[in-house]
């Protein structure tokens, strides 16, 4: 048996038959969950706003995003569907670690909890998720880009519930963490992957043209769907945010962090036949996810 054949293949079959919670045709904002997104910079306003975007395509309900200060009114015009929390900043223009206990209440509310868009290093996330614990926060956790190198610590915040923590990292993203060469995650990124996995305690999404989603006891999943134009700045934001709306949806973590990336993938494959493999953006991947959605949806007939 070769080391690919040990992962499942994600494809339309497998996810009709691991089914999202159902939601009811009565269900309210409030029953589809909402999301709280840590993310941005003044160089990269627009990444949370793409994740955030993306978590309310996916059917959370509501979603807060927390941005620097002297950006938010910005992203707040630019999206009139959230809330955006204008929050501390340093010097640089990074979300100052100060912010997180502002969060405490809305911490406690979240059912999902995306850390790390928009965000170059790990310190902001590491207060954020230690300000959850005496918040007594039970959301799902997403680590994106800048939040991942958190789990490079000694001792690591975790979120209160055990496997509730899911990691997105790129091959580069996963070589720094694991202090090996790219190389060597492109030559076997699902044993990689499930060694990360396992140390960790942390479900891990190793993206990449074949993308591997990984648990912690070594179940994993393969994705092949896509194209190279996924390979495009902030699609990676969009992926999170899927990954996190789905979870405040009621999915539980494995099965966000599955129909995430393969919601990705064929969003990425649609817009490829109306305007090319190149040159989409990440932006236009959030418009076609709510049809995939309803395609992949068991027949109620």
């Amino acid at each position: 048996m070769t080391r690919r054949a040990t992962a499942k293949l994600i494809d339309d079959a497998l996810l009709r038959r691991w089914r999202l919670p159902e939601l009811g045709d009565h269900a309210d904002k409030v029953a589809r969950g909402d999301v709280l997104v840590v993310g941005g910079s003044t160089e990269m306003p627009g990444a949370g706003l793409l994740a955030a975007t993306a978590a309310l395509r996916a059917g959370a309900g509501r979603v807060q995003l927390v941005t620097p200060r002297s950006v938010a009114m910005a992203v707040a015009v630019a999206f009139p569907e959230a809330r955006v929390i204008g929050a501390a900043e340093t010097r640089g223009g990074e979300l100052s670690p100060r912010c997180a206990k502002a969060l405490h209440a809305e911490l406690g509310a979240c059912r999902a909890l995306l850390l790390g868009p928009g965000m170059r290093g790990p310190e902001v996330s590491t207060s954020v998720l230690r300000e959850a614990r005496t918040a007594e926060c039970g959301a799902t956790v997403v680590l994106d880009a800048g939040a991942i190198q958190h789990l490079a610590q000694r001792r690591p915040a975790r979120s209160p519930g055990a496997g509730q923590v899911i990691a997105t990292p790129h091959a580069g993203e996963l070589a720094k963490l694991c202090c090996c060469k790219i190389e060597q995650v492109h030559d076997d990124a699902l044993a990689l992957g499930r060694e990360t996995a396992r140390s960790h305690g942390v479900i891990f999404v190793v993206k990449g043209s074949e993308t591997f989603i990984v648990a912690p006891d070594g179940t994993a999943y393969r994705n092949v769907a896509g194209n190279v134009g996924l390979a495009t700045a902030g699609s990676g934001d969009t992926l999170a945010g899927l990954i996190a709306g789905l979870a405040a949806r009621g999915a539980e973590p494995l099965q966000a962090a599955v129909w995430g990336v393969y919601l990705h993938a064929r969003a990425g494959e649609v817009l490829a036949k109306k305007s090319g493999s190149l040159g989409y953006l990440a932006r236009e991947l959030n418009g076609e996810v709510p049809r995939l959605l309803d395609r992949l949806a068991p027949d109620r007939s």
